[in-house]
């Protein structure tokens, strides 16, 4: 089996791939115009949706193809096929996800950018710390990477809630309510986690009526993406005491202008798309195990529904 990588870290890919099965033959390369004469001789096609996508508008497309981002958006794009096997990263992200949101949440109940403005200014910080134990967190897309998140909070005692596309029973949350019932989970919620994909379903979801909804002590972070937040309308929440501050990893356009509001916002936190980057070692054994799959005619693992968009 032939397999191309198409991949800003192709040399890596190619090595660790090489590695664990000697048996693919490897196709890649970092100029884009060798990519475009290595495509048309590969049937399962393996790197980032933005630089397969341009394969795609070429002409070109594979049997099967392996993106190695949990979120596939340039894929979707109008007038590319999609008559092929797309699967997304998936199983590989939860930890560092909870890892980046666990960061976030301890410092906002520890204080943590206030103390270090409190040490600048040589001001003796004695404030007693919080605790996450006993708060309410919402984590809004219960799927693969939320269901890990959720799963990595609970020893610190606090109450999961869940949001879907349609209500369900899920462990380990006392709720997973569907996206109708949002304005009433983030009522009672501490923190708010936005993990949901990018679909026509998702988009400006959180807008001045919802921000309304929230707890004025509640924090968000949303490391899902960018469009499911209407800027203005955060900035404006916040300046308003709406919620107690916002962690945005995921932006509409990025990086993000210089002449956008969010630099300079109040109680924003901005950490540049950040959150939970890829390994490539560990996308390396999820590609290995679907070319298995693949080759025996099972099913595979992230295989992504067209009509859902995930």
């Amino acid at each position: 089996m032939r397999v191309l990588i198409a991949e800003q870290d192709h040399a890596n890919y190619a090595g660790l791939l090489a590695g664990a099965a000697p048996d693919l033959e490897i196709l890649t390369s970092g100029d884009s115009a060798e990519l475009a004469l290595q495509a048309p001789q590969c049937s399962v096609w393996l790197g980032q949706p933005d630089l397969l996508a341009s394969l795609l508008r070429q002409g070109h497309k594979p049997a099967w193809m392996q993106s190695t981002w949990a979120g596939i958006t340039p894929l979707l794009a109008d007038g590319l096929p999609r008559d092929y096997r797309l699967t997304r990263a998936v199983g590989i992200f939860g930890q560092v996800m909870a890892e980046y949101m666990l960061t976030y949440m301890l410092g906002h109940e520890r204080e943590v950018l206030s103390r270090l403005v409190s040490q600048v200014e040589r001001r003796w910080d004695d404030r007693p710390g919080g605790t996450l134990e006993g708060r309410k967190v919402l984590i809004v897309g219960t799927g693969d990477i939320g269901q890990r998140v959720a799963e990595c909070l609970l020893p610190f005692g606090m109450t999961l809630y869940g949001i879907a596309s349609t209500p369900r029973e899920q462990a380990p949350f006392v709720e997973v309510a569907g996206l109708a019932d949002l304005p009433r989970m983030v009522g009672q919620a501490d923190y708010v986690l936005n993990l949901l994909p990018d679909t026509p379903a998702t988009h400006d979801l959180y807008d001045a009526a919802l921000f309304k909804c929230f707890q004025p002590s509640a924090l968000f972070i949303n490391a899902g993406r960018g469009v499911a937040v209407v800027d203005a309308d955060l900035v404006q929440a916040l300046k308003q005491g709406d919620l107690a501050g916002a962690v945005i990893d995921v932006c509409r356009q990025e990086p993000l202008p210089q002449r956008h509001p969010f630099w300079t916002a109040w109680g924003l936190l901005l950490t540049g798309h950040s959150s939970a980057p890829t390994s490539p070692a560990a996308m390396v054994r999820l590609f290995v195990e679907n070319v298995r799959h693949y080759q025996a005619g099972q099913g595979l693992r992230g295989e992504v529904d067209f009509a859902r968009g995930y």
